[in-house]
């Protein structure tokens, strides 16, 4: 396991939401803005990013539509529900006062 893959486990659902805030998007194409948005330093691999999907989508968080992609293929696209934006506040609000005291006991405030 990489140090991104830890770091992922307790915080990809959150990242998956904010991506997902931006636009609807697929799968891959998730994976791929979250490869961007953190310069090249956090990878998620399709086991855990499938897996995670499906269950923001149990969760009513996001929402799953398929569509044909430009190529001519099927392929999933998730959008953030209401619920979800919701829920990506509340994250957010938490991740902040989390980071903030990590932050502090580190010395990097």
């Amino acid at each position: 396991m990489s140090k991104s893959d830890a770091i992922l486990q307790g915080t990809l659902h959150v990242l998956i939401l904010q991506i997902l805030s931006l636009e609807p998007m697929t799968g891959w194409s998730v994976s791929a803005r979250l490869r961007q948005m953190s310069n090249e330093t956090l990878h998620v691999s399709h086991g855990s990013l499938y897996p995670s999907l499906h269950k923001l989508e149990q969760q009513g968080w996001i929402t799953g539509e398929w569509k044909e992609s430009a190529t001519g293929r099927q392929v999933k696209f998730y959008s953030l529900t209401r619920a979800g934006r919701a829920h990506l506040r509340k994250e957010t609000d938490s991740w902040a006062r989390l980071s903030t005291a990590v932050n502090g006991i580190l010395g990097l405030s």
